[in-house]
């Protein structure tokens, strides 16, 4: 790998992003950027009133994920980043507005914003996507980790994202010129050490292309 590389890492709700995050840290020294669920001050407003609250919560993300990766410009080391900032524009903001959540204005707005603070912005030389079609598998994930927010996730609302994701590694290539690993997590247990193994050779491969 380079001295420093920037990795990121992909996936509907309920793949186990952070998880994995955690895992390729660990193995490979990378510096770990958590995504900003935890600290976000709309997330349990959005998920009570989605119309009321789309726009809002993508720009809080927006700005979060920036913030992050002007951050990761001053890291020495290399960068492992849950959840890229490249989904917020090409999934989650599209795909609200095309349910009603958002208008043509406010998404207008938002790429305005989007492409204003990313003119500068590094983009990950690398972003491993995780990949699960299975609703039920994303919704027991989901009600595992046991996110308050999160509580009243619906299955038609994941199936919604993954319509977007299928094309997502082809998007990133495409637009942005990132090479994208595609694992499918569907019967993926992080927690074995023997797939968790194998994940992380493929990975390894992977970053050394």
């Amino acid at each position: 790998m380079k001295d420093k590389s920037f990795v990121a890492l992909a996936g509907n709700i309920g793949t186990g992003k952070t998880t994995v995050a955690k895992l390729l840290s660990r193995r490979f020294g990378f510096e770990l950027f958590d995504e900003p669920v935890i600290d976000n001050r709309f997330l349990k407003l959005y998920y009570g009133a989605m119309k009321r609250w789309s726009f809002t919560l993508q720009l809080e993300f927006l700005i979060k994920r920036v913030a992050h990766h002007e951050l990761i410009q001053t890291v020495p080391k290399s960068c492992i980043q849950d959840r890229t900032l490249i989904e917020d524009p090409e999934i989650f903001a599209k795909y609200l507005h095309g349910l009603g959540h958002m208008s043509d204005d406010e998404l207008q707005l938002y790429l305005e914003y989007f492409d204003r603070l990313n003119t500068n912005i590094r983009q990950p030389d690398k972003i491993i996507y995780l990949q699960c079609h299975e609703v039920d598998v994303l919704l027991s994930r989901i009600h595992t980790r046991g996110r308050q927010e999160e509580s009243g996730m619906q299955s038609e609302f994941l199936e919604g994202l993954d319509g977007y994701y299928r094309a997502f590694p082809a998007v990133v290539k495409s637009k942005y010129g990132v090479e994208v690993m595609t694992f499918d997590v569907t019967h993926f247990n992080v927690h074995d050490s023997a797939q968790a193994d194998a994940f992380l050779a493929l990975a390894e491969g992977f970053f050394a292309e």
